[in-house]
């Protein structure tokens, strides 16, 4: 009898101790799935507040994107205004260009046709020159002729007035390299220093005067006399003549 209730007792003990464990391992595993709910409660908290987060930030990249898309449209309408303007002015610029080819070339046989005219114009003043030099000359004796019987009255042979050129190298007595002329009458160990004129002024007096002295530097003799026959002379040339001693044979007097 006692055998049996130890045995009954001991099952029971072992019955308690199962119930024992099965209940701690029921609350186990009610805490557990709390937790675990509690973690996919989070997470799922975590995902909803990333996800509207991250659709916030998604919102905001494309509201950007399309600003800088539409800034982009509008740089390349401004890109294309400034390629068509471009255009134009390389267009503008070739032609100024073709125009300066066509006027430097005209501008080329302007200068071929300038030159070709100063040559002809060069040989027309030498010609110009030459019909003046003996137009001059011929009008010089003229005028001598006019008044050969005034010169003759004074000792004058208008036949025998000579031209004498001094060409001063050194400067030494008028202008270096000049040449000065001198119409001359020698007679009788006198010199007589002609100057003819159409017409005299007060510079052409000063000038024979001049001239009177420049030759008796180079040859060391004095002319007699200084004469000047002009047609007209000016009144103050002829008050000039007078106070430096040059005899005056003229046609008219000129206020």
């Amino acid at each position: 009898m006692i055998g049996l209730s130890s045995s009954s007792g001991l099952k029971r003990r072992e019955e308690e101790l199962e119930e024992i464990i099965e209940r701690a391992l029921r609350k186990a595993r009610s805490e557990e799935l709390k937790a675990i709910a509690d973690a996919v409660a989070s997470l799922a908290d975590y995902m909803k507040t990333g996800f509207k987060e991250t659709l916030e930030r998604i919102a905001s990249i494309e509201m950007r994107i399309e600003e800088i898309e539409e800034r982009l449209e509008e740089l390349s309408k401004v890109l294309l205004e400034h390629s068509r303007i471009l255009q134009e002015h390389s267009k503008r610029l070739e032609e100024l260009t073709n125009a300066i080819r066509e006027h430097s070339k005209r501008l080329e046989e302007l200068t071929i046709a300038v030159q070709e005219h100063g040559k002809r114009l060069e040989e027309l003043t030498r010609v110009i020159g030459s019909i003046g030099r003996r137009w001059g000359r011929d009008l010089e004796k003229t005028i001598i002729e006019l008044y050969r019987h005034i010169l003759a009255e004074r000792g004058v042979i208008p036949e025998k007035i000579e031209r004498f050129v001094y060409e001063d190298r050194d400067g030494e007595y008028y202008v270096k390299g000049s040449k000065i002329e001198f119409d001359i009458y020698a007679h009788d160990e006198k010199v007589y220093l002609i100057e003819v004129k159409s017409h005299a002024d007060v510079e052409d007096v000063e000038w024979l005067y001049k001239r009177g002295e420049i030759y008796e530097k180079i040859t060391g003799r004095k002319p007699r006399k200084l004469i000047l026959v002009a047609v007209n002379i000016d009144v103050d040339a002829y008050e000039r003549a007078r106070e430096l001693g040059v005899e005056v044979i003229y046609g008219s007097l000129v206020p």
